[in-house]
């Protein structure tokens, strides 16, 4: 297995759960990034705090204003890591930003259904696209054949409860218009890795495993994974991708999840 070497990453939904611990394990990181970019809605939030924490210890993390459901900002958020980037390319894309509304499939609405799509689907989707200059400018400045994370890289988090195979936790939560938004992101994942694998651009979906996150957790159940774990995992996996994996569904151990 190889080592994670990245000159720039950007992390949508990065000011907690899943995705701040990918931005601190990043910073941590023995040569970690030049540029760490981290997407948020509010940067200036209360939500976003740790994050600005973080940014104030390291001058080589930016917090980025990014609405994963609104071109616009998604069109002003690619425009200013380009400038920062200066010329270089994007090595990793990270489309971790994610929402989920608890619901039947009796009671589940056209405005949840559409939200979410927004939010899991299309915006990742959007994001593929405006960055897709970055990341082929990454590709190619990278020495070197064949495809990495550590090279260019579209990953894509996905949920084990968008398997259509699995049907994972049914009994517990239902959760329709997510399992369905997050079956579309895995085939935008199959159709990102078929068209930008010319351009040298590795695309995966992960499931990070249920995790102890503000939507990860509640109901009666705690989940099993702590955000370290997880993120550890995905890091690990993440340094051992090779063109053989581009369009393949991994959990967070490496494991293949079933379609």
């Amino acid at each position: 297995m190889g080592e994670l070497r990245v000159r720039s990453v950007l992390v949508t939904g990065a000011n907690r759960g899943i995705g701040l611990g990918l931005v601190q394990h990043f910073l941590a990181m023995p040569s970690p990034p030049k540029w760490v970019f981290a997407g948020c809605r509010e940067p200036k939030g209360q939500r976003a705090q740790e994050l600005q924490n973080l940014a104030s210890k390291h001058p080589n993390l930016v917090v980025v204003p990014l609405e994963v459901s609104d071109p616009a900002s998604i069109k002003a958020a690619a425009g200013t890591v380009e400038k920062l980037l200066g010329g270089s390319g994007l090595n990793l894309l990270i489309n971790n930003a994610g929402a989920v509304t608890i619901s039947s499939l009796e009671n589940e609405t056209l405005e949840s259904m559409r939200q979410l799509y927004t939010i899991n689907t299309i915006g990742p989707m959007l994001l593929g696209q405006a960055f897709l200059p970055m990341l082929k400018k990454a590709a190619q400045e990278s020495p070197g054949t064949g495809m990495s994370c550590s090279r260019a890289a579209i990953v894509n988090m996905s949920s084990i409860a968008g398997s259509i195979v699995e049907m994972y936790a049914w009994d517990y939560g239902q959760v329709t218009s997510y399992r369905c938004s997050k079956a579309a992101l895995n085939m935008l994942t199959k159709c990102q890795s078929l068209g930008y694998r010319e351009h040298g651009i590795l695309c995966v979906a992960l499931h990070p495993g249920w995790v102890q996150t503000d939507m990860g957790s509640g109901r009666s159940r705690t989940p099993p994974l702590t955000v370290d774990t997880s993120v550890r995992g995905m890091l690990k996996v993440l340094s051992s991708l090779s063109e053989k994996d581009t369009d393949t569904f991994l959990d967070w151990e490496g494991k293949v999840v079933p379609w």
